[in-house]
């Protein structure tokens, strides 16, 4: 029960790697809130948590953002430590992708993480910590993925700027680079799957969840600006064709 006392919030929590960073911290006797735009699962879980709070929150939309961040004011939340995971992606050619779509990643992937890291901050009394979800895409890429890859390499960018930034306020930065987590239907990955990671394994929602329990630990404060990878080793595997 570590995080007793702790108020946790979780962008994006209500399914995959964010559920499995909710449901970790309740296991460690913190008050989760999440903010997700799935209504449905993020009503499920408050129902199921009684230290579960949910805000259904559109993080397209600035307006929704607001709301969000109005209601936790206005429902007396004091957060200590924000966990910035919600994200989506497209895979469409370059030629062919527009700007439209281009923004809506960057303002769901990267734009959030600057906005509840401010809010955050501002409300921080004793010091916190921060997490930002990223991914191993900031540092590789498949074809046709440039807007997920810019909005992850923005958050790495931003994960240290908020760093130093946010220091004076004792509060600590940093971020995961998940590389390929399976959030459902583990059972039917391949042998294949498994044995091209050094790990030889897919990874795990829960593997995301325990690095962030580690970095937000209080014991752990002297860890900032870094970026963990946790991909069971991919980025070190060298390939050549045959």
């Amino acid at each position: 029960m570590r995080f007793k006392d702790k108020t946790v919030l979780v962008s994006g929590g209500a399914n995959g790697i964010g559920e499995a960073i909710a449901k970790a911290y309740l296991n460690e006797g913190a008050k989760v809130i999440i903010a997700d735009i799935d209504d449905k699962k993020g009503n499920h879980l408050k129902d199921k948590y009684a230290q579960l709070h949910f805000y259904q929150t559109d993080f397209r939309e600035m307006a929704s953002i607001d709301r969000l961040l109005d209601a936790m004011h206005h429902d007396k939340h004091t957060i200590d430590i924000l966990i910035n995971n919600v994200g989506i992606t497209k895979v469409k050619p370059v030629l062919e992708l527009t700007i439209e779509e281009w923004q809506e990643v960057v303002d769901i992937n990267l734009r959030s993480v600057f906005i509840l890291s401010q809010f955050f901050a501002k409300q921080v009394k004793k010091g916190g910590a921060i997490v930002n979800i990223s991914s191993t895409r900031s540092l590789m890429s498949e074809a046709n993925t440039e807007s997920y890859a810019a909005s992850k390499g923005g958050i790495d960018a931003l994960t240290h700027a908020l760093a130093v930034s946010l220091s004076e306020r004792n509060i600590v930065v940093n971020a995961i680079r998940p590389g390929w987590i399976a959030t459902e239907n583990y059972n039917d990955l391949s042998q294949t799957d498994h044995q091209q990671h050094p790990s030889n394994r897919v990874g795990k929602p829960k593997d995301i969840a325990r690095m962030c329990l580690y970095l937000t630990d209080p014991n752990n404060d002297f860890i900032t600006g870094e970026h963990v990878t946790i991909d069971g080793g991919m980025t070190k595997k060298m390939i050549y064709r045959d």
